[in-house]
């Protein structure tokens, strides 16, 4: 049997764009992505904490040391620049390798989305 965990958090960040012509999906600075582990084309779930809102969609890598998190295609209904967000991404493991299994969480500052240096 698996079971889904948390593999990837990017917590607390502030959305910057919100691109309704786009074809989906939310574009992340890759300093981001990296730092949590997280792939282009990823599924991804993401919190609103000003509306309460929740959704699922697929990572774009957006231009390094940018600070980008843009909502596209439905989703930029959903949620709106200056809003904050919940990044999360989850695997699927075993029970037993989940038990020791360390998710990787970031915390990059509020207002420029950018890692704390």
């Amino acid at each position: 049997m698996f079971i889904q965990v948390l593999k990837s958090k990017i917590h607390r960040v502030t959305v910057t764009e919100a691109n309704l012509n786009y074809i989906g999906s939310i574009t992340i600075d890759q300093d981001l992505i990296d730092a949590a582990g997280i792939m282009p084309g990823e599924r991804v779930f993401i919190v609103d904490n000003n509306n309460g809102e929740r959704l699922d969609t697929y990572v774009i890598a957006g231009e390094r040391g940018s600070g980008v998190v843009c909502l596209n295609g439905a989703a930029a209904r959903k949620v709106q620049p200056g809003d904050i967000v919940i990044i999360m991404a989850y695997a699927m493991m075993q029970p037993e390798e989940a038990k020791t299994f360390k998710p990787s969480v970031i915390f990059p500052e509020e207002r420029t989305n950018r890692l704390p240096k």
